[in-house]
């Protein structure tokens, strides 16, 4: 043990130690001591019974090929010294140690190994037709030991020669025993006797001459091995039945106690000797032996006689020069001779020596197998005298008819037949009544009584128990099988035999009665079949069904003692400790979706979100699929013949740590499938079954194993179109699995030249099938290569026959398990090179396939939640880049406005981009990083180009925009060059005329009061001088403009009332415009949306409605396009911009009747659309032309200058200096300025301080909607609730609005000192200025006008600081006082700055509301053309549909039914997934189907069929249905009826539905 590094491991060896995923060498014919035990297991686990070929090496052993030249030239040519005289052996020869015997390393890992490891290997040893160590001696205490436990997953299977067919557990079985054992020394082989005596093909019992055989042992001797010899019903059988052959190791006549317990048991006693002594010890025994009544045969190894009777029962025979094919010959007619005269009362059962003394069970000793043992009796003791048929239905109650109907009512309520939809119009009815039967079952199966069955599984599983738990779960499927298996082969018995009977019957033409009949019969025997099949994975469904029941209520499960949350958490250890999760019912053809996320839920908590790489495995049925598994894996999939995979079956495989960085993922997770074209499923659609079937596996799988019986490509036709058609619908939703085909049972696979002609002929195949899918999926492919990438010579496999030679005494082939560590190989190359996924997106893979299949189109119907889920955090991320882009530009703009404002009017491109270059590049790093670095990388990759291609269109735009602005800043500077020239000599002016008034008073000596008194007067005066020849600005008259232009074609009194209703602001948000509407006499009505008006006994279409909502919509975009190109801000307003806006809806309105003749509208209605769009406009155009007039108007401007002039003149009054003048003069020009900026910059700081402290604003779009929605509940106002319906941009705009002003008011102190931080800011960088500017005049010696134009060039980014000065600077000599003082003052004027408690952002050239509507209204803003939900893409003009996470009801819109007055109460989502239609613009009659179909506003929009709709929009339409039914004049009645299942929704619950679902 020590050399095989097991020495400290005695009972340490775990099975999860050799499942792990690790590198594996596919040469191991050499291994070293160390990794033996290693090597052993893991050939073992894949049944390849090489194991028993292994040679260990000395980790010194020295080149087996060195020569050693021990001899002399001498003796080389003395032959005789050479061949027969002994050398003296070299101290390397001494001092080598004796070769590992590899019985001894076999025996070794058994011995370190754990309970559950041990039968692992004994279970796979006799899969490999080993021997079995039945009696062990323990190295480290001594006793002999009897493994029970490692026998009780071992079945064998018979057919005596009767023709009775057996499979039993061996544990259970009685068969007779024949014993094996010598005393002495002899000089044949007793374990190769006996593999020529049952099966000559292989080394069932270790010989001398096997491969690793070594001259010494140590663990051997002592062992009791024991095999099974069963016959398959031939002629050319060994043996008429099945019998135990046991071999005891080592002398006889050393191990007492071994022999007396097998000569107790066995049959028959075969003895070998050699030749003995009378007086021997050993001869007591063997007289001992001669005087028992079983038989014995004594084989003489030194005596040559023949078989010889020598008394009844007993025989001899001599083996000494004889060959072995008759020794074995004669042996085998003696066995026979002593079975046939033994009575039945020699037969014995492993079990029974389990009771003999002096011998230890595992089963006893072992606490925690024992107590396992004990619940599961106990649980098993309840089902006794239980008709098997019966007991499901009894004690899991659950699982049976109840989640069978609630299955049925899920289908049904995704898949309406037309039958249904034609009985009531009312399809949310319908549904709502399917949920509430769903709910009322959910109900039933919650009340229902919980047995004493599950009550004592569930209290078994603990985890706290650790091994317990385990050894329960392993005792209740032993003795689960044993319970089943009688029955369940007498009905398969009963099954072929009628399925037979049906086949024959089909041959005959006159039969069809009788046929009919025994086909009823073999459907009532498939469903006994089926009532009888109980396992493990029955239990563990019904604990799911318990945990869908009490989950669908909210209420615990009476009588159950833990909370019904925890049971996930069992099922999650119970998939840790290696057991299968059942992912699909397989007898009720359904995912029970909500256990299956809990657990996948608890799964991730006790894990982490692990990355897996899903491998899943379709085939027809009893095709190997999951024993292909359990030897790739070590994997515990049900192989069993009568219990093949029913549904799916997921299990993780660890990777060790060593292959993670290369596979880069952490488990590779198994999906084991029923087969398809299961005969089980006779009376079922298979087509459909196998179809969704292979659809959501192949799905669900990174990859897909195709397995493939055998070569027939007639019998390999049908399950080829099922996969191809599986791959094509991946292909169609983005899912791109890869896949692989496995050839099984192929006799030989070495002929190359077959094989290549094998892969054509499947080429041929997979493109004829490609052909027929495509056909039913509607697509184009014509190759398999179109549909997936596949390498017909690397993606297709071929496996030997997985027995060598015929059951039940055949071995595995040896070739199989190569082949399955070659496909291993391949599996783990392709995978290092593949995408994996985390199990939530697993989790979420299952929901959205299982989802997408309910409905009957699954292309249409599959819904990526995953990706979905990606791209929104992704818009997340965007809006965040999109957000530093527009705050750094908005910056930027700041400094060139200063800089133009300072008299720079040039801007040129290459400066922008210079500036924003570093903010583009961080941008740009940061996007890089996240595509890279992502855990989602590979979803996020068939994005990026897009979204990298949006930012920089988003950053070129910026650019454009803000040189557009500035070079219209420029023009607009330009514009009043004149003017700045006049304001240049009157400030000139008037700085000198205060200056010489204030030195005509100083000598006087007036008070202050005369001295403002006399400078009004002389301002007054100096003013209305300068501005005599210049007409003042006049303010706008924009109502009376507007109601004089309306009123040239229309009566005065009709506009004035029209305008002072205010009716007209409702336009674009009114329930309809019948009284705006008059219908043409020849007029047929039609339905745009196949819903009919009634109104004064006329039938007025709904298509005009919706005709003219659009026409509105139209002509406001338009107007809105024609007011930017409007230059009111640069040349002031006029009447004509109203003209051009009244021209442009009279044109649209005219060209809109031009086309739609059948009906006319009224004046009225261009009147009130002309008031309309002209209300917005009055906004804009009084803003600009305030702006105009402040820049203009030079009265105005001179105005604002004159206290700046009055505190020129009384500083000159009190004899004030020149330098004292000029920095008064620069205060009084940085005060403003410094303001601006500052509060430019404050509502960028508060803009952004909002979008982390206000949830709302936080992330994108879609979760501004969110809290908008929630607003509109919380407040209930239906008004609001109807402009965010019909005018959703307006109604984002204003919310904006709202949370700012609500920001301002509850965090105005944290503003104030955002404010104040950033006068500080800018503050510091005048002081700074002032202060550089000083040293650096001082040190090139310049004066006061160096000093100002330094001082202004220094400040031309940061403040709007224009470098002309009426002071005469070259009186300012002392630069020092200048400074000082200038520091000073500056000090005092950003104290007065700071001390503001109030904060104007008025003030501000763009609002933080502004700037927050501009970074989230500036995406898409297309409805649904049903319902009217907003897109919720983050960029205008995006490529792809449009989508939103749910829809509305379409009532909600209006839409209501043809031919009647009740308002829709559909969902566009239920009418997409239904058979019935719609009417487009054209009148055309659309399925809802191919909604797309109905013109270009349909077919960019996705909407799947989901029956999950958001309960927020149920609530609505109940809270507000009186004022809908009021606002679109219809009602909520007959087909539109509301359900009453919606009003149970409260508003709590809406506002709760938003978090859950968006």
């Amino acid at each position: 043990m020590c050399r095989l590094h097991l020495k400290e491991k005695h009972q340490k060896l775990k099975t999860a130690d050799f499942l792990w995923l690790k590198e594996y060498l596919q040469s191991n014919e050499f291994c070293s001591e160390e990794k033996f035990a290693e090597t052993f297991l893991k050939k073992l686990l894949m049944m390849d019974y090489s194991a028993r070929c292994i040679k260990i090496k000395e980790n010194n052993e020295q080149n087996d090929t060195q020569q050693r030249h021990n001899l002399s030239s001498k003796d080389v040519r003395d032959a005789f010294n050479a061949l027969f005289n002994e050398t003296a052996k070299s101290s390397d020869e001494t001092d080598k140690l004796e070769s590992i015997h590899l019985m001894d390393a076999q025996m070794a890992v058994f011995y370190c190994a754990d309970s559950f490891l041990k039968q692992l290997m004994v279970t796979k040893l006799s899969q490999c037709q080993f021997a079995l160590p039945l009696l062990v001696p323990n190295p480290f205490t001594q006793k002999i030991e009897f493994p029970l436990w490692t026998f009780r997953q071992i079945n064998k299977s018979w057919k005596a020669t009767d023709g009775k067919v057996q499979n039993q557990p061996v544990y259970k079985a009685e068969t007779a025993m024949v014993a094996f054992f010598r005393f002495g020394s002899v000089s044949s082989s007793k374990s190769q006797l006996m593999n020529s005596l049952i099966n000559e093909k292989q080394n069932t019992f270790f010989h001398r001459n096997c491969p690793g055989s070594s001259r010494s042992r140590v663990l051997m001797d002592g062992v009791v091995e024991i095999a099974w010899y069963c016959p398959s019903g031939e002629k050319t059988d060994k043996f008429p039945d099945c019998v135990a052959f046991c071999n005891l190791h080592g002398d006889a006549g050393e191990n007492e106690k071994q022999l007396n317990i097998l000569t107790q048991m066995a049959s028959v006693n075969v003895v070998i000797l050699p030749q003995l002594n009378r007086n021997d010890n050993s001869m007591t025994k063997i007289q001992n032996l001669f005087k028992n009544s079983k038989p014995l045969i004594c084989l003489l190894t030194e005596s040559d006689s023949a078989l010889t009777k020598i008394c009844k029962g007993k025989y001899k025979m001599g083996l000494k020069d004889k060959s072995q094919p008759l020794v074995i010959e004669e042996l085998r007619r003696a066995v026979n001779n002593g079975l046939s005269s033994s009575d039945s009362s020699s037969l014995y059962k492993l079990e029974d020596v389990a009771d003999k003394s002096h011998i230890t069970v595992d089963e006893k000793i072992d606490n925690d197998c024992r107590k396992g043992k004990d619940a599961a009796q106990k649980m098993m003791s309840l089902l006794k005298n239980k008709d098997l048929t019966e007991i499901k239905e009894a004690f899991l109650p659950c699982q049976g008819k109840l989640w069978h109907q609630w299955c049925q009512k899920n289908k049904e309520l995704h898949r309406p037949t037309l039958g249904e939809l034609q009985k009531s119009d009312n399809i949310e009815k319908n549904k709502s009544c399917k949920k509430l039967e769903m709910q009322k079952i959910r109900k039933q199966q919650q009340t229902s009584v919980l047995s004493e069955f599950i009550k004592i599984f569930i209290q078994e599983l603990n985890p706290q128990k650790g091994n317990e738990m385990t050894y329960f779960l392993k005792w209740i499927g032993i003795l689960l099988d044993d319970y089943t298996t009688e029955t369940l082969s007498a009905l398969h018995h009963e099954y072929d035999k009628k399925w037979s009977a049906v086949l024959d019957l089909k041959k005959k033409s006159d039969k069809f009665q009788q046929l009919a009949v025994e086909q009823d019969e073999l459907e009532r025997i498939s469903e006994k079949l089926q009532a009888a099949t109980f396992g493990l994975e029955h239990i563990l469904r019904e604990i799911g069904q318990i945990y869908e029941s009490c989950s669908a209520v909210e209420k615990n499960k009476k009588n159950l003692k833990d909370d019904f949350s925890s049971l996930p958490s069992l099922a999650a250890e119970m998939m840790m400790s290696g057991f299968p999760l059942e992912l699909m019912d397989g007898d009720a053809a359904h995912v029970p979706l909500i256990w299956v996320t809990a657990v996948l839920d608890e799964l991730i908590k006790k894990l982490g979100d692990k990355r897996v790489f899903v491998l899943s495995v379709l085939g027809i049925q009893s095709s190997g699929k999951s024993t292909m598994l359990n030897a790739m894996f070590g994997l515990q999939f049900a192989v069993s013949a009568g219990r093949c995979t029913r549904g799916a079956f997921i299990q993780l495989v660890r990777v060790s740590e060593e292959m993670k960085d290369q596979l880069k993922f952490d488990y590779i997770l198994v999906v084991d499938t029923e087969g398809l074209h299961a005969l089980e499923l006779s009376g079922r659609s298979t087509r459909n079954h196998d179809n969704e079937m292979a659809t959501f596996v192949v799905g669900l799988g990174n990859m897909t194993l195709v397995n493939i019986f055998g070569e027939n490509i007639a019998e390999m036709r049908d399950i080829l179109q099922i996969v191809v058609q599986a791959l094509m619908r991946m292909k169609k939703i983005k899912l791109n699995p890869s896949c692989m085909f496995v050839h099984q049972n192929i006799s030989d696979i070495s002929a190359g030249e077959r094989n290549m002609e094998g892969r054509r002929r499947l080429q041929e195949k997979l493109d004829e099938m490609t052909k027929l899918a495509a056909k039913e999926e509607d697509s184009f492919f014509q190759f398999f290569c179109e549909v997936i990438a596949f390498d017909v010579q690397k993606d297709v496999k071929y496996f030997s026959q997985l027995w060598e030679g015929s059951p039940p005494m055949a071995p595995p082939n040896p070739n199989y398990s190569r082949n399955i560590q070659e496909l291993k190989s391949t599996i783990i190359s392709k995978a290092s090179r593949s995408s994996s996924i985390t199990l939530s997106q697993f989790k979420m893979r299952v929901n959205d396939l299982w989802c997408a299949l309910l409905n009957e189109n699954f292309v249409f119907s599959f819904k990526n939640t995953l990706e979905i889920a990606v791209y929104r955090r992704l818009e997340t991320k965007y809006s965040d880049w999109t957000w530093s882009l527009r705050s750094a530009m908005l910056s930027i703009e700041e400094k060139f406005y200063n800089r133009i404002a300072n008299g720079n009017n040039e801007v040129k491109k290459n400066e922008l981009l210079a500036e924003m270059r570093t903010t583009k590049e961080e941008v740009e790093k940061s996007m890089k990083s996240y595509f890279d670095e992502d855990r989602d990388k590979d979803i996020l990759c068939q994005w990026r180009g897009r979204f990298e291609a949006r930012i920089q269109d988003l950053h070129d735009d910026l650019v454009k925009g803000t040189e557009r602005k500035l070079d219209e800043a420029i023009k607009l500077k330009k514009a009043r060059e004149n003017l700045d020239k006049k304001i240049a000599e009157y400030e000139n002016m008037l700085f000198t005329r205060s200056k010489e008034l204030a030195l005509s008073l100083k000598s006087k000596g007036t008070d202050e009061y005369m001295l403002k008194e006399e400078f009004d007067t002389m301002w007054t005066k100096w003013v209305t001088e300068m501005t005599r020849d210049i007409p003042p600005l006049k303010d706008i008259c924009f109502w009376e403009d507007v109601t004089q232009i309306l009123s040239e074609n229309n009566e005065l009194t009709l506009v004035v009332e029209k305008c002072n209703h205010k009716e007209f602001q409702k336009i674009p948000i009114r329930g309809d415009y019948d009284d705006y509407i008059v219908i043409q006499k020849d007029d047929v009505s039609s339905g745009i949306f196949g819903y009919l008006l009634h109104k004064k006994n006329k039938n007025l279409n709904a298509e005009y409605n919706e005709s003219v909502k659009q026409l509105i919509q139209k002509i406001i975009q338009e107007t809105k396009k024609t007011m930017k190109k409007t230059s009111v801000r640069r040349q002031g307003y006029s009447d004509i911009y109203i003209q051009e806006i009244t021209d442009c809806v009279k044109k649209l309105v005219k060209k809109h009747q031009s086309k739609n003749q059948k009906y006319k509208l009224r004046k009225e209605f261009i009147i009130d659309l002309c008031l309309y769009v002209c209300e917005f406009a009055h906004k804009k155009f009084t803003e600009c032309h305030k702006e105009f007039k402040e820049a203009n108007d030079l009265g105005m401007y001179l105005e604002k200058q004159k206290t700046q002039y009055y505190n020129v003149f009384k500083n000159y009054c009190r004899g004030a200096t020149t330098t004292t003048i000029l920095i008064n003069l620069i205060c009084s020009k940085l005060e403003p300025s410094i303001l601006e900026t500052v509060y430019n910059k404050t509502a960028l700081d508060v803009a952004a301080q909002m979008r982390t402290d206000i949830q709302s604003l936080r992330e994108n779009r879609s979760n501004l909607e969110k809290y908008i929605l929630k607003s509109l509940a919380e407040k209930e106002d239906f008004q609001q609730y109807i402009q965010y319906i019909h005018q959703p941009k307006k109604h984002f705009k204003q919310f904006i609005k709202n949370e700012v002003d609500k920001y301002f008011t509850e965090q105005n102190k944290m503003i104030l000192n955002l404010f104040r931080g950033n006068l500080k800011q800018k503050g510091h960088i005048v002081s700074n200025a002032v202060h550089a500017v000083t040293a650096e005049v001082k040190n090139n010696g310049g004066d006061g006008k160096m000093w100002f134009t330094s001082f202004t060039k220094t400040l031309t980014d940061e403040l709007k600081f224009t470098g002309e000065s009426c002071v005469d600077l070259r009186e300012i000599e002392d630069l020092d006082f200048l400074e000082n003082h200038l520091s000073e003052h500056l000090e005092k004027m950003m104290s007065k700055l700071k001390s503001v408690n109030d904060i104007n952002m008025e003030k501000c050239r763009k609002k933080p509301d502004e700037i927050l509507i501009d970074h989230f209204c500036q995406c898409c803003w297309v409805q649904c053309p049903f319902c009217k939900a907003i897109c919720t893409g983050t960029m205008e003009d995006h490529s792809g549909d449009h989508t939103v996470p749910f829809h509305r009801n379409i009532g909600l819109k209006g839409c209501y039914y043809r031919g009647t007055t009740n308002l829709a109460i559909s969902f566009c989502t239920t009418e997409v997934g239904s058979d019935r239609c719609f009417r487009n613009s054209l009148d055309n009659r659309i399925p809802w189907k191919k909604y797309r179909e109905g013109g270009p506003k349909y077919a960019n929009w996705s909407i799947t069929p989901d029956n999950s709709e958001l309960p927020y929009w149920k609530w609505v339409v109940c809270r507000f249905q009186k004022d809908l039914e009021k606002y679109y004049r219809k009602t909520f009645q007959g087909s539109g009826e509301i359900p009453e299942e919606w009003r149970k929704h409260t508003k709590e619950n809406a506002i709760e539905s938003l978090d859950k679902y968006i």
